[in-house]
């Protein structure tokens, strides 16, 4: 009888990544039992907690846009060779790469050079709905199945002859229930009745250097206008002493806060958002929270993807609803007066706040809330492929 436990390799280079990889881990060692899985692979602060020990630090692989990447370009390559390494020392059953697609795809093709047998599965498609179309075929010559959190997705990539199993989006399946904004409240000494600015700056440290600052100048209009106005800043693991150090510096006080448990508590809390583009805008439309969410990137990124991009939204709900349901404050339009006046008009209208929440709702269920558990779909999928 074999007793060996069932090695799965879990790499995941952001701040979204790692929640997922540590959903899946969770998953796996639930249906497997503790004794009967072995988690190796790359990934965060989550992944950690549930056994995964990465030989570094993920934030410096959070990247995003055309002109980061290529400055980042050999910094990748030498992260991707460790984590091939890390395979040959462990010898995985299964590596299960997760988003992150410029990065794991060189995982994916290492690992392919050195152990041919090796299934490889990408957890989260690339985007080519959006734009790059010819990224399927590329992923249908790298990987042996692909998990989507999108229904969309599938018809797309298996066209190309790459298996696909839809799981759904894990983020539909987080949990407030425990969240309590009474005690978001105290820790910052908020009365019951002032109001609350959730800001959200992203989890890459490209972000925090290009959005951070205007957010910054966005709240000082809005606290110049509004004193009672409570200014709270989750941070996200890979960015957090960044983000510390900057706010410390602010005009206005913002209070920082650190952990899932705090972060959900902020967001059931929040008044109002101004979110950074990203996993956190369905966080915060599962919440209930109101949000006005922006981004900027570099500005050949930028002039490059406009050429590329087939969507006129970048909100996951507002691309499920295919309307403006949060506004999206884009390059340009990501700036102080533009986001504090969008942010204003939900902060003194209790009634344009109710209806957006109501329509967030709307577009959440569209995506899929209420379904099964992605992890567990996941874990199934990755299971079934391994299977004997």
């Amino acid at each position: 009888m074999n007793t060996r436990p069932l090695t799965v390799m879990l790499v995941a280079a952001e701040a979204s990544g790692d929640d997922r990889g540590a959903g899946l881990a969770r998953a796996l060692k639930r249906k497997l039992g503790e004794g009967r899985v072995r988690l190796v692979g790359i990934g965060g602060s989550r992944m950690a907690a549930e056994g995964v020990e990465s030989p570094f630090d993920i934030a410096e692989l959070s990247i995003f846009g055309l002109t980061e990447g290529v400055m980042a370009y050999r910094k990748v390559v030498r992260r991707a060779d460790e984590a091939a390494a890390l395979a040959a020392r462990e010898r995985p059953d299964v590596a299960v790469l997760i988003d992150s697609w410029g990065f794991t795809l060189r995982v994916a093709q290492r690992l392919r050079r050195q152990a041919p047998k090796l299934p490889l599965v990408k957890y989260v498609a690339p985007q080519v709905w959006a734009s790059r179309p010819g990224r399927a075929k590329t992923a249908a010559g790298a990987f042996d199945l692909l998990l989507t959190i999108h229904a969309f997705d599938a018809p797309l990539f298996e066209r190309e002859g790459l298996r696909t199993v839809f799981v759904g989006d894990s983020t539909l399946a987080i949990d407030f229930s425990g969240a309590d904004p009474a005690r978001l409240r105290a820790s910052i000494g908020a009365g019951r009745s002032d109001p609350i600015l959730l800001v959200l700056p992203g989890s890459r440290p490209s972000e925090i250097e290009r959005i951070l600052p205007v957010f910054e100048d966005a709240v000082s209009i809005l606290k110049a206008e509004r004193p009672e106005l409570q200014v709270v800043i989750p941070a996200a693991p890979t960015v957090a002493d960044t983000v510390k150090t900057q706010v410390a510096g602010w005009r206005h006080r913002a209070h920082v806060v650190e952990g899932e448990a705090a972060k959900r508590d902020a967001m059931k809390a929040a008044t109002v958002a101004l979110a950074c583009s990203g996993t956190v805008t369905t966080e915060l439309a599962l919440a209930g929270c109101p949000m006005v969410v922006a981004y900027r990137l570099a500005p050949l990124t930028y002039a490059i993807l406009k050429l590329l991009i087939r969507t006129k939204y970048v909100t996951l709900f507002n691309i499920a609803a295919q309307n403006f349901v949060a506004p999206e404050m884009i390059q340009a339009d990501c700036n102080p007066p533009a986001l504090a006046r969008e942010v204003a008009l939900r902060l003194d209208d209790p009634a344009l706040r109710a209806g957006q929440v109501e329509r967030q709702s709307e577009a959440l269920m569209k995506m899929g809330r209420g379904g099964p558990d992605p992890n567990d779909a996941a874990a199934d999928a990755v299971i079934a492929l391994v299977a004997p």
